[in-house]
């Protein structure tokens, strides 16, 4: 029986080498669990621009709009640094993200104890770290109006407009609540209420929201300054922080060097429910193409792998076999295997990429 449906766009630079690892996991899963999916490819970023002159097709979109998921490796690259703006990879990415309407990008910081001191703080600051950063992804600053760069007598003049509605804070503030109520049942609202007017709606939304509905979940709210500040000192305090697009930008980049490599980070892209009660979403890791390391068997393939086992979890509800494969990874790392990303420790096995996915798959057949 198909579980569902998935569209792999690998994309650019390590994108391809790093989802051939997470095919091998889809494999196994069909063959030693009986959870078959129907999986489509097509071609994201870069590779679609040298194939079609497009960086996303209008054929690819829509069959990201008709699947349960899809899952992207990563898009971009020197070669197409020159492109004019409107055909770089990287739109090829906020188109699946708008027309999708992909609104709650959630973005994990989990810190395995076999990489703690992998982080640029103190072990016992990180270890044992996991909070969940939920960022607005579809307005904000990034894309509000008006924007661009005009004339102002003898000087030019660059312009972008904070905007959010109060329907959008409202959606992906229930993003974080329901999400808190699957954790430690704890929000923190993330804005600049102090000097900004969208930070003062964003504050007041979250709070009637709050009150109206999840009076259960405990709400705090921060200035993302100081949030900033406070998860470099002791980001343990912290289950699940909401935000706009540009803080969540900013402090989600942050949070993720806390584990000590963006390799080992993914990411959850949501949207509304469709028919069958799924939400759309897009999945994919933190990282991005590395075309330095492209072909050469270097990329870490973890962060990929763990956003499948997002998708598993949100878009599947196979909530146990998305712990399955978290652990299966967590045992790996405990076991000393790494790429090349995470030596420099003492008695570790040096692995490919290739080798990174046979391994985890190995952990997977152990779990049996």
């Amino acid at each position: 029986m198909t579980t569902g449906s998935l569209l792999i766009l690998a994309g650019d630079g390590i994108g391809p080498e790093v989802m051939a690892e997470v095919r091998k996991i889809i494999d196994w899963y069909g063959a030693k669990r009986d959870l078959s999916f129907d999986v489509s490819e097509g071609l994201v970023g870069g590779c679609s621009y040298d194939a079609h002159g497009t960086p996303l097709t209008d054929e690819t979109m829509a069959r990201a709009q008709e699947v349960d998921a899809v899952l992207l490796g990563a898009v971009g690259g020197p070669a197409y640094d020159n492109l004019d703006f409107s055909v770089k990879p990287e739109r090829g990415l906020l188109r699946l993200r708008k027309e999708m309407d992909l609104y709650s990008n959630l973005r994990p910081a989990q810190c395995f104890d076999a990489l703690a001191d992998f982080s640029s703080l103190k072990k016992d600051v990180v270890a044992g770290l996991d909070i969940m950063i939920v960022r607005e992804l579809t307005s904000g600053i990034y894309f509000g109006e008006p924007r661009g760069i005009i004339k102002e007598g003898n000087e030019r003049v660059g312009i972008n407009t904070q905007r959010y509605t109060e329907s959008e804070i409202a959606r992906v503030a229930r993003s974080a609540f329901e999400l808190a109520r699957r954790r430690g049942n704890k929000v923190c609202s993330m804005e600049k209420a102090n000097v900004m007017e969208s930070g003062i709606l964003w504050r007041d939304v979250v709070t009637e929201v709050h009150a109206a509905e999840y009076a259960d979940v405990e709400l705090s709210h921060m200035y993302a300054d100081a949030g900033a500040m406070q998860l470099c000192r002791w980001p343990k305090q912290f289950d699940v922080i909401v935000t706009d697009n540009l803080f969540g930008d900013l402090l989600s980049d942050a949070a993720a060097m806390l584990t000590g490599s963006l390799g080992m980070l993914p990411s959850a892209s949501l949207g509304a429910p469709m028919e069958n009660g799924r939400p759309k979403a897009l999945y994919e890791p933190v990282h991005g193409s590395a075309p330095d390391i492209a072909g050469q068997g270097k990329a870490n393939p973890i962060a990929c792998v763990l956003s499948f086992a997002m998708a598993l979890r949100y878009s599947f509800d196979l909530g146990a076999e998305a712990d399955r494969l978290e652990a299966a990874v967590e045992k790996v790392l405990a076991d000393g295997v790494r790429t090349a990303d995470l030596l420099g420790q003492e008695g570790v096995t040096p692995v490919s990429t290739s080798q990174m996915g046979d391994a985890i798959v190995a952990a997977l057949d152990a779990s049996l």
